[in-house]
């Protein structure tokens, strides 16, 4: 199974220059760990304790939201997941 992991500007320098990285998992997590497998800088990017993303890391599949539970949220071959940050300013 093959998941697309999208990786937001600012994170890509941690996987290798890279926008896209190619995952397996049945949910995720288990496609974000696979990257950090291979990419292990981007943990302190996504996460600030074990098993907890960071407030600012929104995780979408297919265009959706997959707030709340984010990391267990099921995916399946071909599908794509994005990683964005929230901003915020004022």
């Amino acid at each position: 199974m093959s998941v697309r992991v999208y990786i937001p500007h600012t994170m890509q320098s941690f996987a290798n220059d890279q926008e896209v990285l190619e995952a397996e998992g049945k949910n995720v997590g288990e496609c974000i760990q696979n990257c950090i497998n291979v990419y292990p800088q981007l943990y302190n990017e996504l996460f600030k304790e074990k098993g907890k993303l960071n407030n600012y890391i929104e995780i979408y599949v297919n265009q959706e939201s997959a707030y709340p539970n984010e990391l267990s949220k099921p995916v399946k071959d071909g599908d794509e997941i994005h990683i964005s940050l929230m901003l915020a300013g004022g």
